[in-house]
């Protein structure tokens, strides 16, 4: 390998396993688990969708975590250099999921920014009685019409200013790396998420009505599983809820030191997170099982999802329940929490790579990196037109940047570069669960379909109709055309030269992984060979 003629920054790691696995969670338990699994599973068949997604879980999303720690920790880096010292051609992959995670970070921020203020808002009620739609709508985002106005520059103080403090306080851990800013941020915030989380379920159970939000979300409907669509919707929840496939758990990974259980520690993560989401469908569904008694109707006249669950039926539990402000303060802290928690990693990405690339100081590449995106979050996302922005951008990118992304990296790693028994001879050296046949057949066949179909699923339902009616141009600028853009730029940040100070040029520590693992990469290509070696790392 050849040698730079300045030595790159050491490559950071995490303090402990124990700190890897909470940032994992931390990753994994964002906004979904609390505010989109309940509603999925509710109306996948109650207690029935268990079954479609403990299979998802099983075949799918644990398979593809592990696959994801594989790579990561095999090949040492960033998803970038991850994927190119698997193989050259394939950095274009891991730049694609970078710049998902750019679309991602901008818009993510906001929510959260949103979930600290409704903490205050639930102190006080400040929405007054029987108007949580209005004030969220147009009282606090001042929602504008996308077809009237186009896109807004009105700036909206009440969202502008608590975005700069999230911006403020995830910089601030950035900036003091992986073992100082991220692993004790999730040391911290995860535990305070899950007692906070486990006390509001606590309060939950005890309103009037608790039993029957929960007799709603549990009991099952056994005909939905002969409907492919709850299966197809398991397997798409699984897939998003586990941070798999845009570059997370790949960069994640290259932090952990040589000799860590990799495929126990994606179980403790895989079923935490889904621990995590059984125990929010109980304090959601609960909750709303209240909502319904006080407003003389049934569970199904209240249940929903995303922004409207969190931001208009949750205040109007807050206003209607005794102790309610209790209830706001614990179920926004929550959202709080976990998106800071959630953020970071996403932001984690697209700082590990440019580091990577660059060869940069953490401090340097985390400013450089996160002031220009808390500039966009502000100027498209604390304006009179955000939430459309926002709706679209989400749609868009979890359909065809993440679910794309994540079809063609299986396609290429199993079938293209033939990686899957190198990868599985990786995890099997120094794991507790040992991975065999069905994992290959997992990612190298039923991931490809599942994913696939999902994909074509989502591309005639956006082709048939405009989505959520939005403008053709609107969509064309924030849905179509930055799904084209993702791929374009990502070819064209792979050409770019990697710095002489970059881990790619020079990296002892990858070196002496190889020698450890009996590994030679092929300078040309990036390729991977398997070598005998002595003690001393000769090759035999």
């Amino acid at each position: 390998m050849a040698t730079a003629t300045t030595q790159s920054p050491k490559r950071e790691a995490f303090g402990s396993r124990n700190v890897f696995i909470l940032s994992a969670i931390g990753s994994a338990v964002g906004l979904g688990n609390i505010w989109r699994f309940p509603y999925v599973a509710y109306e996948g068949g109650g207690g029935a969708f268990l079954i479609p997604y403990l299979c998802a879980l099983l075949t799918a999303g644990i398979p593809l975590l592990f696959f994801d720690y594989a790579i990561g920790h095999r090949f040492r880096g960033s998803a970038p250099l991850a994927f190119r010292r698997m193989h050259r051609a394939a950095e274009p992959l891991g730049w694609w999921q970078v710049l998902i995670c750019v679309v991602i970070a901008v818009y993510y921020a906001v929510i959260v920014a949103w979930a600290a203020m409704y903490t205050w808002f639930s102190a006080q009620l400040t929405w007054g009685a029987g108007n949580e739609e209005s004030f969220f709508f147009v009282d606090f985002l001042k929602s504008a019409d996308v077809a009237e106005v186009g896109v807004s520059t009105d700036f909206v103080p009440g969202v502008g200013i608590p975005l700069i403090g999230v911006w403020v306080v995830v910089i601030g851990i950035m900036a003091l790396g992986v073992k100082r800013g991220i692993g004790k941020a999730n040391m911290i915030l995860m535990p305070l998420l899950t007692l906070m989380f486990a006390v509001l379920v606590v309060q939950a159970l005890f309103l009037p009505g608790a039993m029957d939000g929960l007799n709603a979300f549990f009991t099952p409907n056994w005909e939905a599983l002969a409907d492919p669509g709850v299966w197809a919707s398991a397997y798409g929840h699984i897939f998003f809820s586990l941070s798999v496939a845009f570059g997370i758990m790949v960069t994640y990974s290259s932090y952990l030191k040589r000799k860590t259980d990799l495929t126990g520690s994606g179980l403790v993560v895989a079923f935490a997170n889904s621990g995590f989401e059984i125990l929010a469908g109980i304090g959601v569904f609960a909750a709303l099982g209240f909502m319904a008694q006080a407003q003389g109707t049934d569970v199904a006249g209240v249940a929903t999802s995303g922004i409207g669950l969190a931001f208009v039926a949750f205040p109007t539990i807050v206003s209607q329940a005794a102790g309610g402000s209790i209830i706001g303060v614990l179920f926004f802290g929550a959202l709080v929490f976990a998106g800071i928690t959630s953020l970071i990693s996403i932001l984690e990405v697209i700082v590990a790579a440019l580091q990577d690339k660059l060869g940069w100081s953490r401090i340097r590449t985390t400013l450089t990196v996160s002031i220009p995106l808390a500039v966009i979050s502000m100027a498209l996302f604390s304006t009179t037109t955000a939430l459309s922005v926002l709706d679209t951008a989400d749609a868009f990118v979890n359909a065809f940047g993440i679910m794309a992304v994540a079809l063609v990296a299986v396609v290429v790693v199993a079938w293209v570069l033939h990686k899957l028994p190198a990868l599985q001879e990786h995890l099997n050296r120094r794991s507790s669960f040992t991975v065999g046949m069905i994992w290959k057949i997992a990612i190298g066949a039923l991931a490809p379909i599942v994913l696939g179909y999902l994909l074509v699923t989502e591309l005639i339902s956006k082709i048939s109709e405009p989505y959520s009616g939005y403008p053709a141009w609107f969509l064309a600028v924030f849905g179509w055309g930055m799904v084209i853009a993702l791929v374009i730029l990502a070819f064209l940040l792979s050409l770019l030269p990697w710095s002489g100070r970059s881990h790619a040029k020079d990296d002892p520590e990858y070196d002496d992984f190889l020698v450890d693992e009996h590994y030679d990469p092929d300078p040309e290509t990036g390729a991977v060979h398997i070598q005998k070696t002595d003690e001393k790392g000769a090759v035999a």
